[in-house]
């Protein structure tokens, strides 16, 4: 962070300051009193469950030189009249003391993947910020931003929505000069109604562009394409279609799903052989090399890093092989429709000539068609050929029953024996079920939105301590 006297952060919020004498350095911001360390600010953010200012006194024990409140309180602060509003005038304050190329990303599913790998990407070729996991909101980026300093040469950020407008405030405070939109699907159906207002939404991203700007956009998406007009910037697509600026050919899979393809750039060449595993990473990938091209990184040096890149993020396709012989893909972070069938993708690719389960839990925020989504999501562990399924919630029911008629129907066809069907009530039960069903040599995909918290499945079956 680019150091600042409490004073001066003060003066920037236009703020009133209490029980201090200002000239405290600050050389953090943390919203979190667990993440205090000497000389943070600590920002006490009222939530539904939690008030941050019955932790300042806390935060001051723990090192911090004063705390953004809503209210005086009896300990060094400065106080305004919001305090989240606050801290992003702070981080835009920082952006203009900045020197570096900043990156937007944003889509509706792969946003924390493509940020990870495009972070790991840069970070061979310059000081690179980028956001922590999934902090993408309007408190999140503006920590990432104040992360940043004098020496950061790249500052990658991840922008979430929850309606029209979000992205538009979060680049209004970064200011970027490279927007990426990497796909626009069904993925908050349920907030905003309908595709268009979700393209709107994720648009924004590059709609705010200056003209001297770069849009990295989904040539194989046609809703993303369609997003063209609305920017001044210039435009490179990326994707595997004839028309991408930044192209895949010959993609191909090996034995555990991992992607390789052949990278293709203004009429050069580079072969890509990546370390994770599903081919649905392929885009994130030829997005994350539109951006490192555009600013300059040789084409070969781009496809190295990406064949080294790997995604730090938490319950992103994370692959276990277990002591008990049996492999668990734990994807529990998130799912909506196009994530889910590429998770279930990928289970088919590594389980081509083994016992397959997928352990499937409801995808949140659909709105209406929410039951057709779940109910496409069975007949497509049929179609994929999964040997078998879980799933667990009142909420994935509709998977369990289209499973069911879908792969009757196969068998029936086939002459062969029904899928093996079958359905928990929670993750306790569940967990059971898989340590007495489980065998050496099978492999488990445990997907579904994180509010289901599946993680804890994935925990129990790779031994590891419950989130």
């Amino acid at each position: 962070m680019i150091t600042l006297t409490v004073s001066e952060v003060c003066a920037i919020l236009q703020g009133e300051i209490f029980a201090t004498t200002g000239a405290e350095q600050v050389t953090n911001v943390v919203v979190d009193s667990n993440d205090v360390t000497a000389g943070s600010l600590f920002v006490a953010i009222v939530g539904e469950r939690v008030d941050g200012h019955e932790f300042a006194a806390l935060a001051l024990t723990n090192g911090a030189v004063a705390v953004l409140a809503e209210r005086q309180l009896d300990v060094p602060c400065i106080v305004v009249s919001d305090s989240i509003k606050a801290l992003g005038q702070l981080a835009e304050y920082v952006r203009t003391q900045l020197n570096c190329t900043v990156i937007a990303i944003t889509g509706s599913s792969g946003k924390t993947s493509t940020k990870d790998l495009l972070a790991n990407v840069l970070g061979h070729f310059g000081e690179t910020v980028a956001s922590r996991g999934s902090f993408n909101t309007e408190i999140g980026v503006p920590l990432t931003m104040l992360r940043a300093d004098e020496s950061t040469r790249y500052l990658v950020l991840e922008m979430g929505m929850r309606g029209i407008g979000h992205i538009e405030y979060l680049c209004e405070l970064s200011k970027p000069l490279i927007g990426v939109l990497l796909n626009i699907g069904s993925a908050h159906m349920g907030m905003l109604g309908s595709i268009e207002s979700i393209a709107q939404a994720k648009a924004e991203v590059i709609a705010g562009l200056p003209s001297g700007g770069i849009a990295i956009l989904n040539g194989d998406d046609p809703n993303v394409t369609q997003q063209e007009s609305k920017t001044s910037a210039r435009i490179v697509r990326f994707g595997q279609s004839a028309n991408a600026t930044v192209r895949a050919t010959g993609v191909t899979l090996d034995e555990m799903a991992r992607p390789s393809f052949t990278l293709h750039y203004l009429g050069n060449e580079a072969s890509v052989r990546m370390s994770i595993h599903g081919e649905h990473f392929v885009s994130n990938a030829l997005a994350v090399a539109a951006v490192a091209l555009e600013v300059g990184i040789a084409l070969e040096d781009v496809a190295k890093a990406l064949s080294d890149a790997t995604i730090p993020s938490k319950w992103r396709m994370e692959v276990t092989q277990t002591q008990a012989g049996f492999t668990v893909i734990n994807d529990t972070y998130n799912a909506n429709p196009e994530s889910m069938r590429a998770a279930l993708e990928t289970l088919a690719a590594m389980g081509a000539r083994r016992a397959t389960w997928a352990v499937l839990g409801e995808m949140l925020e659909l709105g209406a068609g929410s039951k057709d989504a779940h109910e496409v999501v069975g007949r497509q562990v049929v179609d994929f050929g999964i040997t078998r399924l879980l799933c667990i919630g009142l909420g994935a029911d509709p998977i369990y029953q289209a499973a069911i008629a879908a792969g009757n129907q196969a068998a029936k066809a086939a002459g062969l024996p029904a899928m093996q069907a079958y359905f928990s009530k929670d993750p306790d039960d569940a967990i059971s079920l898989l340590h007495e069903e489980l065998r050496s040599g099978d492999i488990v995909l445990i997907k579904a939105s994180r509010g289901i918290g599946l993680e804890r499945v994935a925990a129990a079956l790779t031994d590891q301590e419950e989130p």
